[in-house]
């Protein structure tokens, strides 16, 4: 049975398609999913993403425990920063992504999905034995709700008095929103501005009815999980189990900037990613847009000459380019002369790099 989060009651009540999502009850849209892309590109949309985990570890070696458990150089973090990561196995799979923050100098937050987070909670505890740092999985007591678009700081700043003009990409910020006292986070999914609201459970439903009522003059629209998924391909941002999953190291997915080995001290999964850093992956992950109508999905075979030299990995109807992109893993060196099978149809795209969509800043 999927699992409801705090905000169900105000979903139902706005008409919401609802949907199992890696075990949770999930809002798919609530109307039209082009208007709710559309809204987030122009103005701004309204997310409960509450089904992310949120594992603390925290202690005087927090951040070297950290540093072996992830790829990333977490001890070097400053405190109130945020960065994008990874946890792998000693193979160098990629087991999850992850955004870890430093709350404070013997603080951190790890970030996990969904349908993750139960193992990355396991996996770091296992890790940080040995350390001084302990690990406390408290997905259960917050609520996660995002506001991104164009407008979403004109927006959360009619509720807060916190310095959202000085708040850094990537950072965050503890501060009282709308009465509630949560982590204002700017990090996102979606290639726009915007910001991540953690906090308590209780508090979800209060935030997210002030968040529509400061967002009604914008133009503010409450988003599912439909045009998440759109806004994310069109960034060119990955999906774990799409382009990422534990058969892909980090350097296969293109994002071997996160490995860091001038960091201190032995990671999990060294030994394996060491060797690879300098060899080219056999497949890239790159950019296909259609030139016709046919939407390439998930697990289509791309083609060159009827020969199978890749895969689609996430696709979709793209609303800010007005035709259907994908991102698919091809073998590296072919640049043109692609197509997709489309269920025995050879449909002709054009590859191209990613990101597809990038906002003006």
């Amino acid at each position: 049975m999927s699992r409801p989060t705090p905000l169900r009651d105000i979903h139902e009540s706005l008409g919401a398609t609802l949907t199992d999502f890696a075990g949770w009850l999930m809002p798919l849209r609530y109307g039209s999913e082009s208007a709710e892309h559309n809204a987030v590109r122009e103005r701004a949309g309204l997310f409960d993403l509450s089904h992310m985990g949120e594992i603390f570890v925290t202690g005087p070696q927090a951040g070297q425990a950290l540093d072996h458990a992830l790829v990333g150089h977490l001890s070097a973090l400053a405190v109130g920063r945020a960065r994008y990561t990874m946890i792998v196995n000693e193979q160098g799979g990629v087991l999850d992504d992850l955004i870890v923050y430093r709350l404070g100098d013997e603080e951190f937050m790890v970030v996990a999905n969904a349908s993750n987070y139960p193992m990355v909670a396991a996996r770091l505890t296992e890790r940080a034995s040995g350390f001084g740092a302990s690990v406390e999985d408290r997905s259960d007591q917050y609520a996660l709700i995002a506001v991104q678009g164009p407008k979403a700081q004109e927006i959360l700043a009619t509720l807060t008095d916190a310095d959202l003009e000085g708040l850094k990409y990537y950072a965050g910020l503890p501060g009282t929103v709308a009465g509630a006292e949560a982590l204002i986070a700017r990090t996102g999914y979606t290639g726009e501005d915007g910001f991540e609201l953690f906090v308590a459970n209780a508090d979800a439903a209060p935030l997210w009815h002030a968040l529509t009522k400061a967002g009604e003059p914008y133009g503010l629209l409450p988003a599912g999980l439909s045009s998440r998924d759109t806004l994310r391909l069109e960034a060119g941002m990955p999906l774990y189990g799409n382009e990422l999953n534990v058969s892909l190291t980090p350097f296969d997915a293109g994002l071997g900037r996160v490995v860091k080995f001038d960091k201190p001290g032995d990671f999990v999964g060294r030994a394996a990613l060491e060797p690879v850093k300098d060899v080219p992956p056999r497949r890239r992950l790159v950019g296909l847009v259609a030139t016709g109508r046919r939407v390439p999905r998930h697990g289509f075979p791309v083609t060159k000459d009827g020969v199978v030299v890749g895969e689609v990995t996430s696709g979709a109807p793209s609303q800010t380019l007005g035709k259907p992109i994908a991102m698919a893993y091809v073998d590296t060196g072919i640049e043109e002369g692609l197509a997709v099978d489309i269920r025995g149809s050879q449909e002709a795209v054009d590859l191209v790099e990613l990101p597809f969509y990038r906002r003006n800043k």
